[in-house]
């Protein structure tokens, strides 16, 4: 799939209008791509003012993206563990983000040192495996995070694994991303 910006702002607006539709929101009719019936994996992350509101995904391209990003877009506003569901009052104060992933590929490395070498800050999303643990950030993730030290020791954090834990189960991926994002209003 060659994304382009077309696809990217229908995403966008596929993401919104599938949580106005559950807060009773007319629908704004949708364009028909040829790309949205095909799979693709999508992370939507909604923000407030800067700051996350929201954020849900899928790290395998296994439904068509149209309804990827749908589901995601409602997972994020209504079952994101760390927020509570979004308020229909919240709607017009929030920003949505639509990141299209690439297929993940596996790295292979010799030790911690060597994978956080070949990691490629703010182009890599990166999957962290351990001890029947998964956690990932996605590549925006770099300019929070921009030292690959500090990067993967939130990652195994997120896993819910110590900061310095590192063994021989130890699975990394990478992927890329094509992101969207509303303007700033």
């Amino acid at each position: 799939m060659n994304p382009t910006p077309e696809l990217g702002t229908v995403l966008i607006r596929l993401a919104r209008a599938a949580i106005a539709h559950r807060f009773g929101q007319a629908l704004a009719p949708q364009l028909a791509l040829p790309e949205l019936e095909a799979p693709g994996a999508t992370f939507v992350t909604l923000t407030q003012k800067g700051d996350l509101r929201g954020c849900i995904g899928s790290l395998e391209a296994w439904r068509p993206l149209r309804q990827d990003v749908q589901e995601n877009a409602l997972a994020a506003a209504f079952r994101d563990p760390r927020f509570d569901p979004l308020g229909a009052h919240e709607l017009p104060l929030t920003r949505v983000e639509v990141s299209l992933l690439t297929p993940a590929q596996a790295m292979s490395f010799s030790s911690e040192a060597d994978a956080l070498a070949q990691l490629r800050p703010e182009i890599d999303g990166v999957i962290f495996s351990a001890s029947g643990r998964r956690s990932t950030f996605l590549p925006q993730v770099w300019e929070q995070l921009p030292d690959p030290s500090v990067f993967m020791a939130r990652l195994k954090q997120k896993a819910g694994l110590p900061a310095g834990y590192w063994g021989p189960d130890v699975r990394l991926e990478r992927y890329t991303v094509h992101k969207w994002k509303e303007p700033a209003s």
